[in-house]
């Protein structure tokens, strides 16, 4: 079993990336968690979208 971390500023970038490597990956998807967390940096309100994704290779 093997576990990939994708960490993106956007969720369009997120969706991406995750796609691209599911696309990439041979093997059976286990399962994939999503989060959401945000912050505030001066007056600007920062967002980190993320997923991991659990698979067998």
């Amino acid at each position: 079993m093997k576990v990939k971390v994708i960490d993106e500023a956007h969720e369009k970038d997120l969706e991406k990336s995750v796609n691209d490597f599911l696309d990439e990956i041979e093997g059976d998807v286990i399962d994939i968690k999503f989060q959401v967390s945000t912050s505030v940096f001066s007056e600007e309100q920062i967002y980190c979208f993320s997923a991991m994704i659990i698979y067998h290779k």
